[in-house]
């Protein structure tokens, strides 16, 4: 309950410290997991400490317990373990410190880890922290590359020598943190968190040479997997165990067997691609080479024709088939001509000998009224009509007789 206070009217701390030691003993007896980090046993103590630490957000709680309390799992239970304490929280009012006192302390065995992990996973997985799609692609050659890895350990030396050994001029950004144990986790996500924030960095490798299970807890922590999927650079996961893979891999960027595997994959081989660049300029070179030949007899054939041999042979030829169809159109036209004018001479001949003046010079003449229309019988003309009578030679006058007769009379 609220403790009513004021500056005129405060608690002293002890009353203060009283309080919260009842409170304290309010909660009862609870079963809590961590990580034992210290363990202090001592001759002839009938009391064990040690120190019991949340790795995941770096708290530590003192524990105490009696000996033959310890003693039932010492065979077991050493500093780094994981274990469940059934403790009951106590206040030490003088110091104002809370410590908890061990009434059982039992061991987390390797299939209780992996079960809890494979929960884990599959909240993750279905958060979408390891799907395919949000997996980021590694630069083809990193100009700086952040290493994450315990000091001076072999990790860190597979992975710069074979960096180095492969691509001579890359660089690397080193940071050294705990690889196991319970301050490395919040190491290697401070690291891991740096190096992001460097624009310079192109990718980031956490390594690690392998390690039983439990050593290779603190790379399947919920808070490590998080701040790698928030990783706006690519990370490379390169914890060396095959057997049991730890969430960092899911959720990495790109997953490397061993530190070894992670320098080959991150970092190109310089003769390799020299090689390649060598390949590749030969092959252009072969491409280019059967292109001019394959130019050069095309070229060769085309000459090769009779036309461009003797180009102006078409011409000639041509000339020639051009004056013997001019011949031919000039005797054709000769032809038709002279055809027409035969047929013209038969025509006018015809004509000649069917025309009237023809008639005329045979001796016959055609009468004609005044106004020129040709009398054709007698009952046409009256008695005394003139008429003009026109022969071969000219025309003359005429009258018709009384009879209604035409007689021949000159005028």
């Amino acid at each position: 309950m609220a403790v009513n206070t004021s500056a005129e009217n405060p608690l002293p701390v002890g009353e203060v410290s009283r309080l919260i030691g009842g409170w304290i003993d309010r909660l009862g007896a609870v079963w809590v997991e961590g990580q034992i980090t210290q363990l202090s046993r001592r001759p002839g103590a009938g009391v064990v400490f040690l120190t019991l630490r949340d790795p995941s957000y770096d708290i530590s709680v003192g524990v105490t317990c009696y000996r033959q309390v310890f003693d039932s799992v010492a065979d077991v239970v050493s500093e780094g373990a994981r274990v469940v304490v059934l403790a009951k929280p106590e206040w030490y009012a003088p110091r104002g410190q809370l410590s908890l006192r061990a009434a059982e302390i039992r061991p987390v065995g390797v299939g209780e880890l992996l079960a809890r992990l494979e929960q884990l996973k599959k909240a993750l997985a279905a958060e979408g922290l390891f799907a395919p799609e949000r997996k980021k692609p590694l630069p083809f050659l990193p100009q700086l590359i952040g290493l994450v890895c315990g000091r001076a350990s072999a990790a860190e030396r597979d992975v710069l020598e074979n960096a180095r050994h492969r691509w001579p001029a890359v660089r690397f950004e080193v940071r050294n943190v705990a690889v196991q144990g319970v301050h490395a986790v919040p190491q290697v996500v401070q690291a891991v968190k740096e190096l992001d924030a460097l624009d310079e960095v192109d990718v980031i490798i956490v390594a690690r040479g392998g390690g039983s299970v439990e050593d290779l807890l603190p790379f399947s922590d919920e808070q490590l997997v998080r701040a790698v999927a928030g990783c706006r650079t690519p990370v490379v996961s390169a914890i060396g165990h095959e057997p049991d893979n730890p969430l960092l891999d899911h959720v990495a960027d790109l997953r490397a067997s061993t530190p070894t595997d992670a320098a080959k994959k991150v970092v190109p081989d310089v003769g390799e691609e020299l090689e390649r660049v060598r390949q590749l300029r030969d092959r252009a070179r072969r491409c280019a080479q059967a292109f001019v030949e394959r130019e050069e007899r095309g070229l060769a054939h085309a000459l090769a024709r009779p036309c461009m041999q003797d180009p102006h042979r078409m011409v000639d030829e041509r000339a020639d088939q051009v004056t013997a169809l001019v011949d031919r159109a000039r005797r054709t036209l000769g032809h038709l001509l002279d055809r027409a004018d035969s047929e013209l001479a038969h025509t006018h001949a015809r004509v000649v000998a069917l025309s009237p003046a023809a008639t005329l010079r045979r001796g016959y003449a055609v009468l004609q009224k005044a106004d020129g229309h040709v009398v054709r019988a007698p009952d046409e003309v009256t008695a005394g009509e003139a008429l003009r009578a026109r022969v071969a030679a000219g025309e003359f006058t005429v009258r018709a007789d009384g009879e209604g007769s035409v007689g021949n009379q000159g005028s």
